[in-house]
């Protein structure tokens, strides 16, 4: 049995000794009083919150550059009462030295009944009035995106029918 002891995890001045089991993958705390210490994890954020990295998935010249350099775009601000951002919310991100807008087209974190889950969080860059900064978008976006974009084009004055016009592939 392997033995993994942590220093400096404590809570209220008692040392925790952690232990992992061969035969388990579980992790355990033990110490040396009953009830002190108790290890707790949480999951790993797959949300879209402030400093998310995104993956840009147009052809926009900004967005291509900086993929390639290995800098992807970080979210600073997300356009909604939550503050989670959703597919379709607009989002403001960091690229390069600037801020640009953009609109997520596919997200990791679970989704809704009958919408589908990526393996990274996707993002086409906009301008100002919500058409899109490139002329094709490389990976399949989700159709309900359709509807979403189609509501917020009515109630606002941006036109984000035009992100899914460059769309090739819906799933």
């Amino acid at each position: 049995m392997a033995q993994l002891l942590l220093r400096n995890f404590t809570r209220a001045g008692n040392a925790a000794l952690l232990t992992k089991g061969t035969s388990s993958s579980s992790i355990t705390a033990t110490s040396a009083e009953p009830g002190s210490c108790q290890l707790h994890t949480t999951p790993a954020c797959c949300e879209i919150r402030k400093l998310a990295r995104l993956r840009v998935v147009d052809n926009s010249d900004l967005g291509k550059r900086a993929m390639a350099e290995g800098r992807p775009p970080r979210c600073i601000h997300v356009y909604n009462k939550r503050g989670v951002g959703l597919i379709g919310d607009k989002v403001l991100v960091a690229i390069k030295g600037q801020m640009k807008k953009g609109i997520l087209v596919g997200l990791k974190q679970k989704q809704r009944i009958k919408q589908p889950q990526f393996d990274s969080n996707n993002l086409v860059l906009i301008d100002d009035n919500g058409s899109p900064l490139g002329t094709r978008i490389h990976v399949p976006i989700p159709t309900v995106l359709r509807t979403i974009l189609k509501e917020k084009t009515l109630a606002k004055g941006a036109d984000y029918t035009k992100v899914l016009a460059i769309a090739s592939r819906y799933v």
